[in-house]
């Protein structure tokens, strides 16, 4: 498969948003070492050898690497999309109008009727904007689904791209065709299936850049039951636990309705609660849900693009981090946002807070990159806590060239620029694992005529 590749390659002469001891700082004039997909050095550029020498035995190494010149370039870590649904990447602009409810019906249709053939063009389509938008790491959100040619056709397109996939598999045990307590039937299958098929996804992508997960739709979708039997699997996996929760006030007044306690509590009594799950939107997380999120290490998935299209609400986000919850940067899916441009998540993050708390201070630069890179990172099984770029890091690396866009010129603070100006005009190279999947803007690995051809074709 593509995505065992790893590269070796020194990028030479950038401005590196480094992770130093102080903080995140921008270092002009370094090179950046690269070997077996890691990062192993990052130095001056005083010359080829001068950078490996610096660094803990790295002497000569540089040398004998392939070069890539990124003078006049900003070199920042990839960004981690918390959660998206890369199946409705075909479906931009569905349900325009139409609050949450009404619009998953609508959406829910098409992912009943979903065919392999579509599902792999939207993965394909919607993952390639993601990495032309500085993404190296997505979380994909999947629907429950019996089929499992669905899901091989997302893993196929995903694993063509090159991008690092945490990718959850849809789970869900109760059945109910309103979906107010409970999920849709006809995408529903036994529990003890829906598990197996993760352990064979498991064992038919170990050691690629793929990776398993539970994708649970929301907490009226689980049993009891299927709380224990989820949080088993993950447990003895090490997987994480993705959940729509509190987007609006379904969750919480249905769970309060058919179990008599609000939706955290009915999560938390359930064991879904900790250290590997990630809460996706979150608007309405109140003050004792934001204690019992810090309590177990909860992670939220934070996505304005989305909250503000369907209407849903602003989620706490200083609230959460004040109190001391991880919060990571989501795109959503296409049918509700209706991109996956990461950079304008990025800058619509910070001015949704803002505008909402009136504050022209809040969720500045260094915040919104901590957010966008590591802000969930211990809910998707990464332990490191800084941010920047770091020696130990896997080269997942966005090259940004801001003379792509005069929009963006000239440059008086390349942090500055990167949240309120950029757009994906300006991302010139994107590494995974140290390979180029993004070379001057584009695939190396897909042919964009050809997607674009069968996209415009395409039969609903």
């Amino acid at each position: 498969m593509g995505s065992r590749i790893s590269m070796s390659a020194v990028i030479g002469d950038v401005t590196v948003y480094a992770a130093t001891p102080a903080g995140p700082q921008w270092l002009p004039g370094q090179d950046v070492v690269v070997r077996d997909g890691r990062i192993v050095a990052i130095g001056p550029n005083t010359g080829r050898n001068s950078v490996a020498t610096a660094n803990h035995g790295f002497a000569g190494a540089a040398a004998t690497l392939p070069r890539i010149d990124g003078g006049g370039g900003y070199l920042v870590p990839g960004f981690v999309n918390t959660h998206t649904h890369l199946q409705q990447s075909i479906l931009r602009g569905a349900g325009e109008g139409l609050p949450l409810l009404e619009w998953l019906h609508c959406v829910g249709e098409f992912t009943v009727a979903a065919t392999p053939e579509q599902t792999y063009l939207a993965a394909l389509a919607g993952g390639l904007e993601l990495l032309r938008s500085g993404v190296t790491t997505v979380v994909e959100h999947m629907w429950p689904s019996g089929s499992e040619a669905v899901h091989d056709a997302a893993l196929r397109a995903l694993d063509e791209l090159g991008i690092r996939v945490v990718f959850g598999r849809g789970v869900a045990d109760r059945a109910d065709p309103t979906r107010k307590w409970g999920m849709d039937p006809r995408l529903l299958q036994p529990l003890p299936e829906v598990l197996a098929h993760i352990d064979e996804l498991d064992r038919r992508w170990a050691g690629t850049r793929i990776g398993i997960a539970h994708a649970v739709p929301n907490p009226r979708c689980l049993t009891p039951d299927g709380m224990a039997a989820v949080r088993e699997h993950a447990d003895r996996t090490g997987k994480t636990i993705s959940i729509h929760l509190l987007e609006t006030d379904t969750d919480e007044d249905m769970c309060r309705l058919h179990a008599g306690r609000s939706a955290v509590d009915y999560l938390d009594d359930g064991g879904l609660l900790g250290p590997r799950t990630l809460a996706v939107h979150c608007c309405r997380l109140d003050a004792h849900g934001r204690a019992v999120f810090a309590e177990r290490g909860v992670a939220v998935s934070y996505n304005p693009l989305s909250n503000m299209r369907l209407g849903s609400g602003v989620a706490p986000v200083p609230d959460m981090l004040a109190a001391g919850i991880g919060v990571g940067l989501g795109v959503d899916g296409a049918a509700s946002n209706d991109t996956q441009d990461m950079l304008l998540a990025l800058r619509m993050g910070a001015y949704l807070q803002r505008v909402t708390h009136r504050r022209a201070d809040l969720l500045g630069f260094h915040d919104m990159m901590h957010m966008a890179t590591r802000g969930a990172a211990r809910a998707l099984g990464d332990p490191a806590t800084h941010s920047g770029v770091a020696v130990g890091d896997p080269a997942d690396l966005t090259l940004v060239r801001f003379d792509r866009d005069f929009a963006c010129l000239p440059v008086r603070d390349p942090g500055a620029a990167l949240l309120t100006t950029a757009s994906p005009r300006v991302v010139d190279t994107v590494w995974v694992a140290g390979e180029a999947v993004i070379r001057d803007g584009r695939s190396t690995r897909v042919d964009e005529r050809e997607l674009t051809r069968q996209l415009n074709n395409m039969q609903y």
